[in-house]
């Protein structure tokens, strides 16, 4: 099979490591990135499979390598996931990502050789963890909601765990450099290594790494105050905030006051109705560009009912793709999530909370990020006005609240 080019080939990311150290977690978030930035992208997980073929209640010596039983197991639910990753990847996927342990030069060497047979580039993303607070943490907040001990007691639980770790720990080799382009994270991104790294999407990939970790912070989202221009549902605009926003401004202060959350970031755009939303609040705001909402282009100071009667090829074109459509001169929802990469970036990199206050498309598009949306459906998200929208990503999801604290101010308007 002639040899793609790095630009059209398929790429596997192969995770590599010991249990519980966060390999399952970075998967997933390297999934939710890249759907996110529009590439289509899945995490194809051995352990699911394995369930599935086996059941989920398999005690530590199943894991045994000196079991035969257990190691054919184990082995044909490799094979069968990897064989969905590879139709998958023939069927028009461009990412894949294979979620298992990997730890022995053999194993990576069969998955190298089946991916490379149908023409796909291969990229090992190895994760050691020694750190036994870090890894006595994963184990407790990930393994023991995992179906393989539902029904255990905690300790009984986390016993056999790490005797299934111990079985690993047998027969674990690193990645070494002869064996291809590679990335290694060491204790949850406190050191990164690189081996043969090349091309935009895993130089894209090693920027992630690098402000991943697993602790549990909230990450607030709110919408300004009305504004003038959503009183009048006028698109884009920089008028400042009315008195219900000026309430509702209070009310956000009030609710952070009340509540122990330590040292925590407050981020704005640089529009005025964000920064007089958090002018109550303690300490001071960060005004950040790629924060401002979306660009309206000529649209901007319209109404949608002017745009659709002046505009009409323009509205119908909104309203048939609007994660796509570009406002004349102005922006689509596309380039604002490709503006909010950086802002991405360092809300992963955050361990403490973090407010931001902003607009409906860029907090749609953040929102999207964090709960996993599908990017098609990132223009819908509902982000209403006066409303606080608190997340917290865990190791295999977000959790979410939301608080309503201001007056009521119908669904708020403005360009998005």
């Amino acid at each position: 099979m002639p040899r793609r080019t790095s630009l059209e080939a398929p790429l596997v990311i192969v995770m590599v490591g010991l249990p519980a150290r966060g390999k399952t977690y970075t998967a997933q978030r390297l999934e939710r990135f890249l759907v996110w930035r529009g590439y289509k992208a899945r995490v194809f997980n051995v352990g699911n499979t394995r369930r599935e073929l086996f059941g989920a209640q398999v005690p530590h010596s199943f894991f045994d390598v000196d079991n035969p039983e257990g190691y054919a197991a184990r082995r044909k639910a490799a094979r069968s996931t990897l064989e969905q990753l590879l139709d998958w990847c023939e069927e028009g996927g461009q990412v894949a990502i294979y979620d298992a342990t990997n730890t022995t030069k053999r194993r990576r060497a069969w998955v190298k050789e089946a991916c490379e047979a149908q023409g796909l580039q291969v990229l090992w993303f190895e994760i050691v963890c020694n750190d036994p607070d870090l890894i006595d943490t994963n184990i407790r907040a990930s393994k023991l909601s995992n179906p393989d001990y539902a029904g255990l007691e905690p300790d009984d639980a986390v016993a056999d765990f790490r005797a299934r770790i111990a079985h690993y720990e047998d027969v674990y080799e690193t990645v070494e450099d002869h064996e291809g382009s590679h990335i290694r994270m060491h204790d949850l991104g406190k050191r990164i290594e690189l081996g043969d790294i090349h091309g935009y999407l895993p130089g894209k990939l090693v920027s992630l790494a690098m402000n991943l970790h697993t602790v549990p912070r909230p990450i607030f989202l709110s919408r300004h105050g009305q504004s003038e221009d959503n009183r009048r549902e006028l698109l884009g605009g920089d008028s400042p905030i009315t008195d219900k926003g000026r309430v509702y401004a209070a009310q956000l202060a009030s609710w952070f006051q009340d509540r122990e959350l330590g040292e925590i970031q407050v981020w704005t755009s640089t529009l005025q109705r964000t920064l007089q939303t958090a002018a109550p609040l303690r300490p001071q705001p960060i005004s950040v560009k790629a924060l401002d909402e979306i660009d309206a282009g000529v649209c901007e100071g319209m109404t949608y009912a002017e745009i659709e009667e002046t505009m009409p090829d323009a509205f119908k074109a909104r309203r048939n793709d609007k994660l796509r459509y570009r406002y004349p001169q102005g922006e689509s929802y596309e380039d604002v999530i490709e503006r909010l990469e950086p802002v991405l970036f360092e809300l992963e990199r955050q361990q403490e909370p973090v407010l931001v206050v902003a607009h409906q498309a860029v907090l749609r598009a953040l929102y999207a990020y964090f709960s996993n949306q599908p990017r098609e459906t990132t223009p819908y998200i509902s982000i209403p006005l006066h409303t606080l929208i608190q997340l917290t990503p865990r190791a295999y999801g977000c959790d979410e609240s939301r608080f309503v604290l201001g007056p009521e101010v119908g669904h708020g308007g403005n360009s998005a």
